[in-house]
């Protein structure tokens, strides 16, 4: 229990004010005197870098041991998918990649192994999922709509964007950024990722597909499609990724052998 004679001190006010406010940055990328609260003492700019703080906030000798322990165990194919990942990564030539994945093919092992090496360079990796289930299954992982503040009229809005401003701290995130993961894409309606390649292109000052930037879904279209309220079997499909302008400039990895071990 706390100790009731605790004497608030205005420097542990402030504390608390600050741990308040990088919560709401990460939720809603809002500072608390946009929210209509006192505002903590600090200086502007650091309010705006502990997003990228976070995403740095790993430990490197864990990192590195994860890395020692992990990538002899992947397969063959496992294997493929990370050299073939971690070379396009490094050589910051961008482009946009499906890893098609059924369940027990080690896609979590290997995306997790994935991110790990780019932490592990002192890089930004961002991790992001359709679900949140999904998503507290990755180191630091998050829902895309939370992250990429996707608009809720998705369904309505013929060229949606992400809801980030160029000064926000979400914004820093994903200008520097090496690598985007979104796993469990296959549920996320095509307007998502249509929105994801504007926002990144006007935040990178790029042209490219998603600003130049690395982007890696995952999943498995033999699993939930995107969910359309009152739609028919045509909507479903319509809204599926594989109907967006986007998915003729995907590469398509796969992961087809079971990884479960059996022990002896």
């Amino acid at each position: 229990m706390g100790n009731p004679n605790i004497q608030i001190s205005e420097e542990i006010y402030n504390e608390a004010l600050i741990s308040i406010e990088d919560m709401c940055l990460i939720m809603s990328n809002k500072l608390l005197i946009q929210l209509g609260l006192t505002a903590p003492n600090r200086p502007m700019h650091d309010a705006f870098n502990q997003e990228l703080h976070r995403e740095r906030l790993y430990d490197l000798n864990d990192l590195k041991e994860l890395i020692q322990t992990n990538l002899p165990l992947l397969n063959e194919q496992q294997k493929y998918v990370f050299e073939t990942l971690m070379k396009v990564t490094n050589d910051e030539t961008g482009g946009i990649y499906f890893l098609d994945a059924p369940g027990g093919t080690g896609k979590t092992f290997l995306i997790s192994l994935i991110l790990a090496t780019i932490r592990s360079q002192n890089k930004i990796a961002l991790a992001l999922a359709s679900s949140g289930i999904a998503a507290t299954l990755l180191e630091g992982g998050r829902t895309a709509h939370s992250a990429l503040k996707l608009p809720l009229n998705m369904h309505s809005n013929e060229t949606p964007t992400c809801n980030v401003s160029k000064n926000s701290a979400m914004a820093k995130v994903l200008q520097q950024c090496k690598l985007i993961v979104w796993d469990e894409c296959t549920m996320a309606h095509k307007k998502s990722l249509e929105a994801l390649d504007r926002t990144l292109k006007d935040l990178r000052s790029n042209n490219n597909r998603f600003g130049g930037a690395m982007i890696l879904l995952a999943g498995d279209f033999r699993q939930t499609l995107p969910v359309i309220p009152r739609s028919t079997p045509a909507d479903e499909l319509n809204a599926c990724l594989k109907s967006s302008s986007l998915w003729k400039h995907v590469q398509v990895l796969h992961l087809s052998k079971n990884a479960c071990r059996v022990a002896k």
